[in-house]
């Protein structure tokens, strides 16, 4: 199937990043088609595009054209379909336009509206259940899940990108203002998605590792667990095989910080014999994305009742001697935990 005429998802080049999510939002095809004033294609900026744009801290009001593919996937009008498909899978695209021999855009092509991405038969748990206390008022009467980024909640992003990779099955847990969670994901099925809700007692807040005692139908195959406040963009499919084939229990998500120290350091022995003056040295270290991948029958170990953490649960495999991996993530990733980031991740930083 092609999209055509006004079914086609395109904006004038000169259109703003806000402008551009607008008519990928409307169009459904993850992209939009940014053209000039007698329709010739000039780029084609993606969802995934956005996403990344708004993470690094760009502005709504930026030109959308600065962050789109200039010399973008496209086939010429008449391109049978067959092939059309065959050309999305080598290049790995969900969506490609349609151009003649002068550039103008005659429709897209949606993957999407002949095959999907195979259902996997992992399940994912969401840790929505916090309060999100370092927002201060911002989340007093709205949970952080349900902040607004790039037009959409956080918690729909998140979903969108497990259905995106084929996860069908997701769980939630929810605790602070769970109703409003619930309210606005419903069943899940608007975003492609199979949504049951682990709901947490408001008198006995559980952790982001203790609602997985709450799970009724352990699941046997491994599972994703993440935090409910991330804007990241992730292959689940390559975590998950990862972790597979490195025979880990859990993966831990993991991404480079690196930080200045604005003093100098001083290197020292038990002695107190300087060895080296080091001026603002640049450290870097990998951090905990809050992004897991675990083995089913770990559930076992978390405590039914109690608050307990994710960090708590590595832990006790590492104590125990058993394998814990970490998985790189070579996307960009704002934790939402202060306004600062929610307003990085809303692209006003």
């Amino acid at each position: 199937m092609i999209h055509a005429d006004d079914r086609i998802p395109r904006a004038d080049v000169g259109s703003t990043l806000l402008e551009a999510i607008a008519v990928i939002d409307r169009g459904a095809l993850g992209i939009c088609c940014l053209v000039d004033d007698i329709g010739r294609l000039q780029g084609v900026l993606t969802d995934g595009d956005t996403r990344r744009a708004l993470i690094a801290g760009h502005p709504l009001t930026a030109p959308a054209i600065d962050h789109a593919t200039a010399s973008p996937h496209t086939v010429v009008a008449g391109t049978p379909r067959a092939h059309v498909l065959d050309l999305m899978h080598a290049w790995r695209v969900s969506a490609i336009p349609e151009v003649d021999a002068a550039g103008l855009v005659h429709g897209v092509h949606a993957l999407s509206d002949v095959i999907g991405p195979p259902d996997l038969p992992n399940v994912a748990v969401i840790m929505a259940g916090g309060k999100g206390t370092r927002l201060g008022d911002l989340t007093r009467h709205v949970p952080k899940p349900l902040m607004t980024v790039a037009g959409r909640p956080i918690i729909d992003w998140i979903i969108l990108g497990l259905v995106g990779d084929g996860i069908r099955k997701i769980h939630v847990s929810v605790n602070h203002l769970a109703d409003q969670i619930i309210d606005h994901v419903g069943d899940g099925r608007r975003l492609g998605a199979e949504v049951g809700y682990l709901r947490e007692d408001p008198e006995t807040p559980l952790g982001t590792g203790g609602s997985l005692a709450l799970l009724r139908d352990r699941p046997t195959e491994p599972m994703l667990v993440m935090n409910g406040d991330l804007m990241v963009d992730f292959d689940a499919q390559q975590l998950l095989r990862f972790h597979t084939q490195s025979q880990s229990r859990i993966t831990v998500g993991v991404r480079q910080y690196s930080h200045t120290v604005p003093f100098g350091v001083v290197e020292h022995d038990a002695e107190h014999r300087i060895q080296q003056l080091v001026e603002k040295p640049d450290l870097t270290v990998s951090i905990n994305t809050g992004v897991y991948c675990i083995d089913p029958d770990l559930i076992a170990l978390v405590p039914p009742d109690t608050m307990s953490h994710m960090p708590d649960l590595v832990q006790r495999c590492l104590d125990d001697g058993q394998r814990v991996s970490a998985w790189e993530l070579s996307s960009d990733w704002i934790d939402v935990g202060t306004p600062a980031d929610l307003a990085r991740a809303k692209g006003a930083g």
